[in-house]
């Protein structure tokens, strides 16, 4: 049952220009070993000229990063340069600019370790560079400890690559101290250690969040607006960053907002446990939403006015103005992707580049009257590459054969379950022409069927 409450510094060598071009401080063909250095007994002028002769800083940027850094002897930022270098890395300035500190950090039992477990991991080059670039300060950490951490706990290398990618900064952690005690909490809500793998690897930030302050609250506030156990472990798995909002604050506003329009608790209950996120928006955008599709004559009783909310929920107003031009440019009147909207509200889901090709394809293609699409708006939800052509290169083969009749349906054929459309196209044919398999599986090139398919 769902309950809900409504200088001081000499000036440098000659030989050095007076201006170094900004684009050599982010490239590794700039960087170079550093040996003679005036004043080399003060720490400080070493450690300036270190910065501008050995990474392309300007003055001012040297004397800046050398306040976080003190080099004594040049020996460690040498090599320390040297290796970065050598594994690949492009943009070591940059980092060297975020971080200073890794010049100083041991190579042997630092450095050199962590380079080599994230490679491990599938990390090299310019991954590895992406990734540095988010967090450096992660090479001067134990980086084996925490990948072994999660291996020990089910993480596969696959989602560990994917933890560190999304939040390279979790290896700053005490793995043992900061992140055990959460899985075990995810774990004692009834979740296995592969859905909490999965989960925590879509959603990573929520191994920052605060489990006492944040993540039990939650919870708890979930379990008494959603009622069973059950609901708020498939809400979680659904979309796992609900753990971080403040529900009390925007979900209860939201679903009293739903019940003042007449939907039923039940759908209500439907969308969370569907798409949590639509739900956890801005009260007073929330509100729009709910009114405009009201006005749009969705019925709160139906599905599809969940269905509305959950679409437009997921687009900013500029987003959907710009797909409802993307549609215009294809022909359809606002009429017609009105009536789109309203017969499939889901088909605004699609991306801006899904829906452009989906419609350049139906319209330029297949030379389908756009109407068609106002009429059947959830065909630009389907796949281009495993759906539609595949399933037009039977249809084409079929037709050459003279198998089946020109004026087959192709909408009809292309919303058929896989199974229906397996029985009635392919396993029928497949000894009569064999080639209709390698149609199914796209492997034949699509040239485009009769105009008089295009029409039912």
């Amino acid at each position: 049952m769902l309950r809900l409450i409504c200088s001081r510094l000499p000036q440098k060598l000659n030989h050095r220009p007076s201006k170094t071009s900004h684009a050599n401080f982010f490239s590794t063909s700039y960087l170079k070993s550093f040996s003679g250095l005036p004043n080399s007994k003060d720490p400080q002028s070493l450690t300036v000229s270190f910065l501008q002769d050995s990474c392309g800083f300007s003055l001012e940027s040297a004397i800046s990063y050398s306040k976080k850094l003190n080099i004594e002897n040049l020996n460690n930022p040498n090599s320390a340069l040297d290796l970065l270098r050598n594994h690949g890395l492009t943009h070591i300035s940059n980092l060297i600019r975020i971080r200073p500190l890794l010049l100083s950090a041991d190579l042997d039992n630092t450095l050199m370790p962590n380079i080599k477990v994230f490679e491990s991991l599938g990390f090299s080059g310019s991954s590895l560079a992406k990734m540095l670039s988010k967090y450096p300060a992660v090479l001067e950490r134990d980086a084996y400890t925490t990948v072994e951490f999660f291996r020990a706990h089910g993480f596969s290398d696959k989602q560990i690559t994917t933890l560190t990618m999304k939040l390279p900064s979790l290896y700053m952690y005490n793995a043992d101290k900061i992140f055990k005690p959460k899985l075990e909490f995810f774990k004692s809500l009834g979740l296995s250690d592969l859905e909490i793998a999965e989960i925590l690897s879509a959603a990573p930030s929520v191994l920052e969040t605060s489990l006492e302050k944040q993540i039990i609250p939650c919870v708890q506030e979930l379990r008494r607006i959603l009622g069973t156990d059950e609901n708020v472990l498939n809400v979680i798995k659904a979309y796992c960053p609900v753990i971080r909002a403040n529900v009390g604050h925007m979900l209860q506003p939201n679903i009293a907002t739903l019940l003042s329009h007449g939907v039923p608790q039940s759908l209500v209950l439907k969308l969370f446990l569907n798409r949590p996120s639509s739900l956890l928006i801005c009260g007073n955008r929330f509100s729009e939403i709910a009114s405009e599709v009201m006005k749009l004559g969705f019925d709160p009783n139906c599905l599809n006015f969940v269905d509305a909310i959950m679409s437009m929920s997921q687009n900013s107003k500029t987003l959907w103005e710009q797909k409802v031009e993307a549609f215009r440019s294809f022909g359809l009147s606002d009429d017609q992707i009105c009536s789109a909207f309203k017969r499939g509200p889901l088909c605004m889901t699609a991306s801006m580049k899904k829906i452009k090709k989906m419609m350049g394809f139906f319209v330029n293609k297949l030379k389908m009257n756009p109407s068609m699409i106002s009429k059947n708006p959830n065909l630009v939800r389907l796949s281009l590459e495993k759906r539609i052509i595949p399933r037009c290169s039977v249809l084409q083969l079929l037709m050459l054969k003279g198998l089946i009749k020109e004026d087959t349906s192709i909408v009809y054929t292309l919303q058929m379950s896989e199974k229906k459309f397996m029985e009635k196209f392919v396993s029928k044919y497949q000894n009569e022409v064999p080639d209709v398999v390698k149609a199914n599986q796209g492997t034949i090139e699509f040239q485009g069927l009769p105009i008089a398919s295009m029409e039912t």
